[in-house]
């Protein structure tokens, strides 16, 4: 099998490195970046890439890898840090850069196998320090007006780097680089598919679980969706699905959920009532990370409790998905938010966790779901994150505001789905923000509520740009939720993308 391996460095981007290799149909892996020779060449290498990282290669505590695998007889390709770590570990220099980049900007290549088909164009950058001498062999392949040695290479030793990020959706040639690199330099076929994915999945999770039993943690979402009948499909009637009502999901979401699930998958689903569990966890809290901790671990509270009456299963199923790790702040890279699934887990409870998609974006589950033959209402349901409108409610959480944000909510995907958009706009919903305005309604001063829309485009929730949604659909979704939702006076768009902010305000 081919296959490609990446040192992982500890970069917010990491596993979307893998994700642009396994596009080109070649399996990848992510190993810690001191991992021996003998795992990394494993049964078979074409090919190592040394991720990104928060790091400075001359710090003391700078993240390093083994020597030999400059050495190992397959292209190396160091991307960001890891052309920095190239460069340091090969004899050449790296300094602080005098401009430090941070943003897309405009690349010049020159004669490179790893720029073939890419004419001069926009590239990612985000960098403190830039290397100011090449290794004795490589030569400079690309500069911007910042930087002058944006990608150097040794080709009798089939060691390349970059100094942007060639993996996010920014830098405009983003998958021929990748194609250069994996088909072209590394010398793969490909042939490794979604199709082919589920049957280890499968296996997998047999070998894993044994004859033990499961509970699986159902949102609703597309995640912990494609999670449950990927594990059905491995151990049958040995799994049982929790769906919780948290008191914190949108409009009619509960019984569409339980319909959906009996209906349409045949899942073996108990629901349960936490509402006024969950609520009366959340009362008074106002800090976002400590709102995701709390969700998390009353979801497993409940999940315990039920598991009891059920005959004591063993291990917990969750949807977690790669986003959800990274941005928790797990493998050594920063904390952005808890996830309520992996960081805001309690540190003790009665489960083995069991979490078959956690290497992957969500592009790939719906691929993997696709693979499985469900049906495609659900794999391209509108994602919804599992602390629900906790995260959207700014501040501390009350029924009045619950009920704000699911009529304008349920407003915003009213008109969204009526103008054919449902599908091209990755993820939108509605924010309760806590702010109050002046306004005139009726001829008479008003002092209410400000709804926010967030709407984007994205294919993995890495990065996301702002949808931008036409003028007359925006001018609709503000008249409507104005005139049908009582206590709110405006509405504002979020025009942020992803970086610097996230898809969700908490």
């Amino acid at each position: 099998m081919e296959r490609i391996v990446i040192l992982d460095f500890g970069a917010q981007y990491n596993q979307l490195i893998a994700r642009r290799v396994r596009e080109q149909g070649v399996y990848s892996e992510l190993l810690p970046p001191m991992s021996s020779v003998e795992r990394i060449r494993g049964e078979a290498l074409s090919g190592v890439i040394l991720s990104g990282s928060p790091d400075s290669v001359y710090a003391e505590d700078g993240r390093r890898c083994l020597p030999e695998v400059f050495s190992l007889g397959v292209p190396v390709l160091g991307i960001c840090y890891g052309m920095q770590l190239m460069t340091h570990m090969l004899g050449g220099t790296v300094e602080k850069a005098p401009v430090r980049e941070y943003a897309g900007v405009t690349a010049h290549f020159g004669s490179s196998p790893l720029f073939d088909g890419m004419p001069d164009s926009t590239v990612w950058m985000s960098h403190n320090d830039m290397v100011t001498r090449v290794p004795e062999g490589f030569a400079a392949a690309a500069h911007t007006a910042d930087c002058p040695i944006a990608a150097m290479q040794d080709e009798s030793r089939r060691l390349y780097a970059v100094q942007f990020h060639p993996e996010v959706a920014h830098t405009e040639y983003c998958a021929k680089f990748f194609e250069n690199f994996v088909h072209g330099i590394c010398g793969c076929a490909g042939g490794w598919s979604p199709e082919g994915l589920v049957s280890e999945l499968v296996d997998d999770i047999r070998a894993r679980v044994g004859e033990r039993k499961v509970v699986a943690g159902l949102s609703g979402g597309v995640d912990s969706s494609v999670a449950a009948a990927l594990v059905s499909r491995a151990i049958g009637d040995r799994l049982t699905c929790i769906f919780v009502d948290h008191g914190l999901l949108r409009k009619n979401e509960a019984d569409e959920v339980m319909h959906f699930y009996r209906e349409n998958m045949g899942l073996n689903v108990i629901e349960v009532d936490a509402r006024e569990y969950f609520l009366t966890q959340l009362a008074g809290v106002t800090e976002p990370e400590r709102k995701r901790k709390i969700i998390g671990e009353s979801f497993v509270r409940v999940f315990e409790r039920e598991a009891k009456k059920i005959g004591g299963a063993e291990l917990l199923l969750q949807g977690t998905i790669y986003p959800d790790v990274i941005e928790s702040g797990t493998g050594g890279a920063s904390v952005i938010k808890s996830h309520h699934n992996v960081g805001g887990l309690p540190e003790k409870f009665g489960f083995e966790l069991l979490e078959p998609l956690r290497p992957f974006f969500k592009d790939e589950v719906r691929a993997i779901g696709e693979a499985l033959g469900m049906p495609k209402e659900l794999v391209w349901r509108q994602p919804f994150p599992g602390p629900g409108l906790g995260i959207r409610v700014l501040g501390e959480i009350t029924e009045e505001k619950l009920t704000i944000l699911r009529e304008s909510d349920w407003i915003l995907r009213d008109e969204i789905k009526k103008a054919g958009l449902d599908r091209a706009v990755w993820q939108y919903f509605t924010v309760f923000t806590g702010m109050r305005s002046v306004g005139v309604m009726g001829d008479s001063r008003t002092y209410d509520y400000t709804i926010a829309v967030r709407a984007v485009v994205s294919t993995d929730a890495m990065t996301v740009e702002f949808a931008e949604l036409p003028h007359k659909l925006l001018r609709r979704i503000s008249n409507r939720i104005i005139a049908e939702v009582p206590h709110v006076n405006r509405v504002v768009y979020d025009i942020t993308d992803k970086p610097p902010g996230t898809i969700e305000w908490e």
